[in-house]
Parts: C-alpha cells; sequence; structure tokens
C-alpha cells in the first residue's frame, strides 16, 4: 500500500500525474511535480526540513530520501532540506540525505549523497559511490568510489543517457497504470 502521511502540520504535495508504486511512504513536507515516478518501497520523509523533487523524475525502488535539522547535521551546521531538479535519475537504493541535486543529473543505484552536498546539472554519480557531506559535483562530471572523488568529465554516451533515462522510466510508469 502507498502512504501520504502527514507530519504535524505538514501534508505531502503529489501533482496529480505522479506515478507512486505500491509500499511507497512519503511523509510531511515534501512536494513532488508531474509526471515524476516513484517506484516501489521508497520512503521519502520531510519530517525536519523540506523536501522538493522536481517534474520527470524517477525515483528508483528503495530509495530513501530524507533532510536534517539544526543541531542534527553531519556538518554541524544548520539544517538541510532536499532540493532534486527536473529529469533526475535515482537508481535502486540510494540514499539522498539533506542535499541539492540539479538537472538531468543520475545518481547510481546504492549511492548515498550526504549533507549540505551539490550535485550540479547533468553530473553522474557511479553505483555505490559515498559522496561526503559538503561535496561539490560539477556538471558534466562524473565521480565513483567510497569516499566519491572526481574521476573524468561524462562521455557523450552518458550523457544521453542522463537525458533519456528520465523518459524510458516515464513511459514505464504509464504502462503500470494500465
Amino acid at each position: 500500500m502507498k502512504k501520504l502521511i502527514n507530519y504535524k502540520d505538514k501534508k505531502p504535495l503529489v501533482h496529480e500525474t505522479v506515478f507512486l508504486a505500491e509500499g511507497v511512504n512519503i511523509i510531511g513536507d515534501v512536494k513532488i511535480d508531474e509526471n515524476t515516478s516513484v517506484w516501489f518501497n521508497t520512503v521519502i520523509r520531510g519530517d525536519v526540513n523540506y523536501i522538493k523533487i522536481g517534474k520527470n523524475c524517477n525515483i528508483q525502488d528503495g530509495t530513501i530520501i530524507h533532510v536534517s535539522s539544526h543541531g542534527f547535521s553531519a556538518r554541524g551546521k544548520k539544517g538541510s532540506p532536499t532540493i532534486i531538479g527536473d529529469y533526475v535519475t535515482i537508481g535502486h537504493n540510494a540514499t539522498i540525505h539533506a542535499c541539492e541535486i540539479g538537472d538531468y543529473s543520475l545518481i547510481g543505484m546504492g549511492s548515498v549523497i550526504l549533507d549540505q552536498s551539490l550535485i550540479q546539472n547533468k553530473a553522474f554519480i557511479a553505483a555505490g559511490a559515498v559522496v561526503t557531506p559538503g561535496s561539490l559535483v560539477k556538471s558534466n562530471e562524473l565521480w565513483a568510489g567510497n569516499p566519491a572523488k572526481f574521476i573524468r568529465k561524462i562521455s557523450v554516451t552518458e550523457e544521453k543517457l542522463l537525458v533519456n533515462t528520465p523518459n524510458v522510466y516515464y513511459e514505464l510508469s504509464k504502462e503500470f497504470l494500465k
């Protein structure tokens, strides 16, 4: 069963075109824009700060998206929301925590993005990478490893993957609605 759960006076705002698979839980101060798909057993918890997810994103199975509050940030500073741009792909079982992800970026399966990191537009985080608190991943960069580090600029083929994957998942979500 999918659930939209209020937290205190905050209620999730999910656009009517968003696909929510079974087992999804969306809690509190969360806004999800049009044509985004949220896949099985994902948790998006905007309890102590807000979460904004742009249009045409795909948040794949088992992902956890959370925020930080004052006094509970990995960097010891004020809390941070999580802001995800448009046309972003977040792979299966990723953990996205109190960070910002730019348009057309791809976060690989099992990756961890930590507090106050900034992933700029068209960035590629490899599967299993751990992006440490406060990291800056610039546009068109590939990062990998634990801790994640810059590997190289993305290739033309990888850029096509970043741009095309959101549409593939949008079409797949329409199939699930039939």
